[in-house]
């Protein structure tokens, strides 16, 4: 069987290659990016007109977007599948270490070595490492074949963990913990009931969608209606979603991120180095629990993505829209997206290491 990615393209099950549309990815990925740095300099008052409505803090064409994108690839989950994870003790937990104690330590530990005299950059990137990644995971996890029952399943333990860990997390790692090493301190505005609100947003709506478009369709016109016409009509949606969001993020930002170069170049750096090792750590502990290669992908990019639209609210939200902390999470996806498609290929190269697993090694 192949695979179907969110663009309704298929892998090839022996080289675990992407089809000739996946292997562009990178193209429109970099096409979008540009057309957003470009609008938000070349139009006028286009930065304000995005922001002018707002969902949580962020505007509503990026959260439209994130809807759009998430949308397909959750109503591919097998919900009845889910049993299968939630009792993979081994894949729980190494998540949930992954996530909540080696992720946040390790952002907090680079932005204070590549940015220790960039308080506002270096707060806005302990927050990024604060916030877990729900969304675009999705994504990544589907074009690198990974377990897609384990990402909904990890991506909803995320979200509870980040509605009850981040503002104690945060206070932790940007005043606790700085003043016990004698560091400067500093504190974020961020309520529990914003930061479930978020989740409830950015997750919830399309997991409630995704359910129910499987339950229905299955239960009207049967599985191989449902993943032989219906899924490969929507499928595509997910890029499109995925390319709307990024160029709008970056028309946003636009003028902020070609404006500072040099601070944007020393903010990416510590980023990179922590996409890297998270995901490089997280695929060696996959693999060393003998999780297989699907859901040792799942780890990985779960362990390595972060909520953007959740750091960026907060930011801005105790900051403000043109703080450095919020132009540190806005630089936050401008690194992630191309840092973890590409990690996608890395990914897939290394999937041929793996015979026998105990998780589907690819998706029907």
């Amino acid at each position: 069987m192949s695979t179907t990615t969110p663009t309704s393209a298929h892998h090839d099950e022996t080289t675990g290659r992407l089809s000739t549309l996946d292997r562009l990815l990178p193209v429109w990925i970099g096409l979008a990016m540009v057309a957003g740095l470009l609008l938000g300099r070349l139009v006028p008052g286009l930065g304000e007109a995005l922001s002018a409505v707002e969902v949580d803090g962020v505007s509503l064409p990026i959260a439209v977007g994130l809807l759009v994108m998430m949308y397909p690839v959750l109503a591919k989950v097998r919900y009845d599948r889910l049993d299968s994870v939630t009792g993979d003790r081994r894949l729980l937990l190494g998540s949930l270490v992954l996530n909540w104690v080696l992720g946040p330590a390790l952002m907090f530990a680079l932005a204070w070595i590549f940015l220790p005299d960039l308080p506002a950059y270096r707060t806005g990137l302990i927050i990024v490492g604060l916030a877990r990644c729900i969304a675009m995971v999705v994504i990544w996890n589907d074009l690198a074949c990974g377990d897609r029952e384990a990402a909904a399943v990890l991506v909803a333990l995320n979200s509870i963990f980040q509605v009850f860990a981040f503002a104690l997390l945060g206070w932790f790692y940007l005043s606790v913990l700085p003043g016990w090493l004698g560091l400067s301190q500093t504190g974020i505005d961020a309520s529990t009931w914003d930061i479930a609100r978020s989740v409830l947003i950015f997750l919830g709506v399309p997991l409630v969608l995704g359910f129910l478009s499987r339950r229905l369709g299955e239960k009207r016109r049967g599985r191989d209606w449902y993943e032989a016409s219906f899924l490969p009509r929507v499928g595509p949606w997910a890029l499109y979603g995925l390319l709307f969001t990024i160029v709008v993020l970056f028309a946003l930002q636009g003028e902020a991120i070609t404006s500072n170069p040099l601070d944007v170049a020393r903010i990416a750096l510590p980023l990179l180095v922590y996409f890297a090792v998270m995901w490089l750590g997280g695929f060696a502990l996959g693999a060393g629990l003998g999780l297989g290669y699907a859901r040792t992908t799942t780890l990985a990019f779960t362990a390595a993505g972060n909520n953007f639209e959740l750091a960026i609210a907060v930011a801005i939200a105790t900051f403000g829209a043109t703080s450095g902390q919020a132009l540190a999470g806005v630089v936050g996806p401008l690194i992630e997206v191309p840092a973890l498609v590409a990690l996608v290929y890395v990914s897939l190269a290394l999937r041929r290491r793996f015979t026998a697993t105990p998780s589907r090694k690819v998706h029907p």
